[in-house]
C-alpha cells in the first residue's frame, strides 16, 4: 500500500501537468467543433439541396469512423501524404473538433427547428435579410438552448481526448501510463487519472449549467 501511495505522490506533478494538455485540447476541440458545427446546421436547415447533401456527407463520415482510426488517418496517412508537418497535439485538436462539429452541428439544427417558424418570416416582413435574420435573432436563441446538449459534448470530448496519447499527446493517460509501466503500479495510476477526468467533467458542466441559468430564455428552457 506504500509503494503504492508513493508511486501517486510522484507521479502526480507529472499528471496535473498532463491535463493541462487535456484542457487545452478539448477547450480547442469544442471551439473548432462550435464553429464548425453552426456553420454546419445552418447550412443543414437553410442551404440548398447541394449544400444539405454535401453536409450529410460530412455527418456520415466523422459519425461513423471511430476516433482512434481518424487520428491515424489524418496523423499518419492525410497530413503525411501532403507533406505538411502540423504537431500531435494540433492534429489531435483538428480531428476531435471535426468529429464534435458533425455531432454539435445536430445539437444546434435541433435547436434551431425548435424555434417558432413565424421569427424568420417576421423578419423577412421587416425587410431583414435572411443572413441578418439567422444572425441576429434565430442563432442567438438556438445557441442558448443548445447548452445543455453542448455541455454533454464536453464530456464527449473530454473522454474521448484520453485516446489521443497514441499519437504521442503527453496529456493525462500519455503520462499515467508512462509512469505506470516503469514503476508497474497500473491500478492506483490509473485510478488517479479517472478520478481527474472525473473532476475535469464535474467542473465543465456545473460552469456551463450555471451559464445556462445566466443566458436562459423564458419559457424555452423551463
Amino acid at each position: 500500500m506504500t509503494d503504492q501511495f508513493v508511486a501517486i505522490l510522484d507521479a502526480l506533478p507529472s499528471i496535473l501537468q498532463g491535463s493541462l494538455v487535456t484542457i487545452g485540447v478539448v477547450v480547442g476541440a469544442m471551439l473548432l467543433g462550435l464553429i464548425l458545427g453552426i456553420i454546419i446546421a445552418v447550412a443543414q436547415v437553410y442551404g440548398n439541396r447541394v449544400l444539405r447533401f454535401i453536409v450529410a456527407i460530412y455527418i456520415w463520415f466523422f459519425r461513423g469512423i471511430p476516433l482512434l482510426v481518424l487520428l491515424f488517418l489524418f496523423y499518419f496517412g492525410l497530413f503525411s501524404f501532403l507533406n505538411i508537418n502540423l504537431s500531435a497535439f494540433t492534429v489531435a485538436v483538428i480531428v476531435l473538433g471535426l468529429i464534435s462539429a458533425a455531432y454539435q452541428s445536430q445539437i444546434f439544427r435541433g435547436s434551431i427547428q425548435s424555434l417558432p417558424e413565424g421569427q424568420l418570416k417576421a423578419a423577412r416582413a421587416l425587410g431583414m435579410s435572411d443572413r441578418k435574420a439567422i444572425l441576429n435573432i434565430i442563432l442567438p436563441q438556438a445557441l442558448r438552448l443548445s447548452i445543455p446538449g453542448w455541455s454533454n459534448e464536453y464530456s464527449i470530448v473530454l473522454k474521448d481526448s484520453a485516446v489521443v496519447y497514441v499519437v504521442g499527446v503527453a496529456e493525462i493517460m500519455a503520462r499515467a501510463h508512462f509512469v505506470a509501466t516503469r514503476t508497474y503500479q497500473h491500478l492506483p495510476l490509473y485510478f488517479t487519472a479517472g478520478l481527474i477526468f472525473l473532476c475535469l467533467t464535474f467542473i465543465g458542466t456545473k460552469a456551463l449549467r450555471i451559464f445556462e441559468e445566466k443566458v436562459r430564455i423564458p419559457g424555452y428552457t423551463r
